[in-house]
């Protein structure tokens, strides 16, 4: 399969994205790295072409802050694929562009909004809108939906009680009093921990204040805390609503973090721009690392058809790994392998419109080949 990917983000998704996609033998594949610097464009070329054992196809394309420019639109009119790795508040502006240019196009942003705009957009296209499909959300509510599936299928049920999405991208090592160092985006963090979480509460969707579901959990034999916060359940609570009576997503932390988070954002003055305020304190106060690792777990809980209590887990604890000759870390490799994964199976399939992560089929995603590379075999 010949393909040429435009890859709009040239920071470390991005980068990571374009070097699965080079370094793969499943596809021929042309990169079209897209950024407003020169800098960062370049930067990734860079770095695929020193991370590639074979030989990469790679292209840069300054691109403007919004709109479009010519550059642009002559890559676009080259390629099979978007793969948008820019900040939420710019995907309604490259999923037009998609649409525009008779691209596939897939995403990775948490903003509800935003995905509720490209709803629109795509609704009526011609080629496939893969939404929100990065880890959290993306991996985490296909993983779900697939606990789903098979705790009906063993229990002979078509309901459950609850589903559990917990996901946590983390430092190694954490000092007080924040316990936590940043592995992505501070604006990313900043938004998830101020705005509503969507939840399903006794059958029914609803929205939950973030932060305010403070709780504990051990997960292969570690202790963390888990919160609400926003966008990780994606598409979840509607999908799920008639069928599981209380879902959630949280985000996991090191015990302490979410104390020093709760006192920090009471500090705010009133009036401020309180997700601004958030992140630049904590990018005054948290360092960021490259030895992250990503905790990740679901379950479904319910009774069985004979009335016995019944549950379905998965966890996965998954640490930098090398492509070709370069070491992603841990939050590039599992958010970067189900996008690319979504690009494979967007160019397999004719999809058409707006794709769901509940409507994607979750056994050909979680064995899929890029997928399988970074989480191992379902």
């Amino acid at each position: 399969m010949k393909a040429k990917i435009f890859i709009a983000g040239s920071g470390g998704i991005g980068q990571a994205a374009g070097l699965i996609l080079s370094e793969t033998n499943i596809m021929d594949t042309e990169i079209f790295f897209g950024d407003i610097s020169q800098y960062a464009i370049e930067g990734a070329a860079q770095f695929v072409a020193e991370g590639c054992i074979n030989t990469p196809k790679v292209h840069t394309v300054l691109m403007s802050s919004d709109g479009s420019n010519p550059a642009m639109d002559e890559a676009l009119s080259q390629c099979d694929v978007i793969l948008d790795c820019l900040p939420g508040s710019q995907a309604p502006r490259i999923a037009s562009l998609a649409k525009k240019f008779n691209c596939h196009y897939a995403n990775l942003t948490e903003y509800v909004q935003e995905t509720n705009d490209i709803k629109e957009i795509s609704k009526d296209a011609e080629t496939a809108f893969v939404l929100q499909t990065g880890l959290a959300p993306g991996f985490i509510n296909i993983l779900a939906s697939q606990l789903f599936k098979e705790f009906c299928q063993d229990f002979n049920v078509d309901q459950a009680d609850t589903m559990k999405m917990k996901v946590g991208a983390i430092s190694k090592h954490a000092a007080a009093p924040y316990f936590y160092a940043f592995t992505w985006s501070p604006i990313g963090v900043a938004t998830e921990y101020l705005k509503d979480a969507e939840v399903v509460r006794d059958y029914k969707k609803t929205n939950v204040p973030a932060l305010s579901g403070l709780d504990s959990i051990i997960i292969d034999g570690l202790l963390y805390e888990d919160n609400y916060t926003s966008g990780g359940a994606a598409d979840l609570p509607d999908a799920f609503s008639k069928q599981v009576k209380n879902l959630d997503y949280k985000t996991l932390r090191y015990p302490g973090h979410y104390q020093w988070v709760k006192n920090t954002i009471n500090a705010i003055p009133s009036g401020d721009d309180q997700i601004k305020s958030l992140e630049k304190i904590m990018l005054d106060n948290i360092p960021s690392v490259e030895d992250d690792v990503v905790v990740i777990y679901a379950s479904v809980e319910g009774r069985d058809s004979k009335g016995n209590l019944r549950a379905k887990e998965r966890s996965y604890t998954i640490e930098p790994s090398y492509v070709g000759r370069k070491k992603l870390r841990a939050i590039q490799s599992t958010t970067a392998a189900p996008l690319c994964q979504v690009a494979y199976m967007m160019l397999s399939n004719n999809w058409k419109g707006t794709i769901l992560q509940s409507q994607l089929e979750t056994e050909s995603f979680l064995n899929g080949p890029f997928v399988k590379a970074i989480y191992g075999k379902y």
